[in-house]
């Protein structure tokens, strides 16, 4: 795989030639973005930092366009008025949704998906005067076709943007090039990459749907297989394995509050929460042994025990130490070391990406 093969590009405006890295910076501004199924986080050169909630939501009718005195609502709000909007979470596994038999609105997601970008975009406070140039990080086996997705629901909001592998971009922020396996858990992927002091190829990488919305799902039914009688959505759920999330032996009493009958209940799930949590486990290590094994023998034992876990996944309590675990049960040895910035991770190294790109690089996407 080439360069252009992890990073794609497009670019709508010129700007005037400079050779001078100097100057190269001058009336630019620089933006790392992490477009998640969740969550959507982006860092920029001039120091802001923000993450919202990636769900786009559109008045319904006049009364609720009346009521909500918006076009457009992002993020928590649109979530919490979502009753009275057309709720959008424009991106599936990582990548903007699309369904070649027509059961997805493909249109009204690329248009959510847009106005979140620029939406986020806007929060990062671009000077009028200011080129802006992004990298964005997506799926490290995204297709063709949602690479392109992407790019086109970018474009009418930058100036030039280009794509990565997520893991990658995790591995480049932090300086961890040689001998590292990265895990990126996100809500719609987990992707794996195997660094090795050189532009990760296709044989480098391995993107999995076993990641948070799985997750989710195992829950919804431990939940509903134990306690038929309560009530709970889907966003309950989520909210629920964010805040108690784990796995492993020592994992407290996890004990919620759900209507049951219109009567706030208590339920024990902490064997629940503990199953469902570690159903991303096994695949990923599986995972990780087929970038071990394919690789040179003789390093293998480096990238086993330089394993670093990144994304907002990271997050579940004990989630290091058990894949850790399933490690040395299946390959013998391992040792998993945790981001100390999950949510940032993936938009940090963008960001350095973008910063470190030559300015004649930049020309080049003309």
């Amino acid at each position: 795989m080439t360069d252009t093969d992890v990073m794609e590009s497009t670019e709508t405006n010129d700007f005037e030639k400079t050779n001078n890295n100097d100057t190269k910076d001058q009336g630019v501004l620089y933006l790392g973005i992490d477009l998640g199924t969740s969550r959507t986080s982006v860092t920029a050169s001039n120091g802001e930092r923000v993450t919202i909630s990636s769900w786009v939501g559109y008045p319904k009718d006049v009364v609720s366009r009346k009521l909500l005195q918006k076009d457009v609502l992002f993020g928590d709000e649109a979530l919490e008025k979502r009753l009275s909007l057309n709720l959008y979470r424009p991106l599936a596994q990582g990548v903007l949704k699309y369904n070649e038999d027509g059961e997805e609105d493909y249109e009204g997601n690329l248009k959510a998906a847009k106005d979140l970008i620029r939406q986020a975009i806007r929060q990062a406070k671009p000077r009028k005067d200011e080129l802006v140039y992004a990298v964005i990080g997506c799926p490290a086996e995204a297709s063709i076709h949602n690479r392109e997705a992407i790019l086109e629901a970018a474009r009418e909001s930058v100036d030039s943007v280009m794509l990565c592998s997520e893991p990658f971009s995790v591995a480049y922020g932090l300086d961890m090039l040689d001998d590292v396996l990265v895990i990126d858990i996100g809500a719609g992927t987990t992707d794996l990459c195997r660094m090795h002091g050189t532009m990760p190829d296709e044989s480098d990488q391995i993107t999995l749907t076993f990641a948070g919305d799985c997750i989710d799902t195992r829950l919804s039914e431990l939940l509903k297989e134990r306690y038929p009688e309560a009530q709970f959505t889907t966003q309950m759920v989520k909210s629920i394995k964010e805040r108690f999330g784990a796995v492993g032996e020592l994992l407290d009493a996890c004990v919620v509050d759900l209507p049951v009958n219109g009567k706030p209940t208590p339920f024990d799930i902490t064997n629940e929460i503990r199953e469902a949590c570690h159903t991303i486990v096994p695949p990923i290590v599986e995972g990780l042994g087929k970038l071990v094994s394919s690789f040179d023998p003789e390093f293998q034992h480096k990238l086993k025990n330089r394993v670093l876990l990144a994304g907002g996944g990271s997050q579940i309590k004990g989630l290091d130490k058990a894949i850790t675990a399933e490690m040395h049960r299946m390959l013998g040895s391992g040792n998993v070391i945790r981001t100390e910035e999950p949510m940032y991770g993936g938009a940090n190294g963008a960001l350095k990406i973008a910063h470190d790109m030559p300015a004649e690089y930049w020309e080049q996407l003309k």
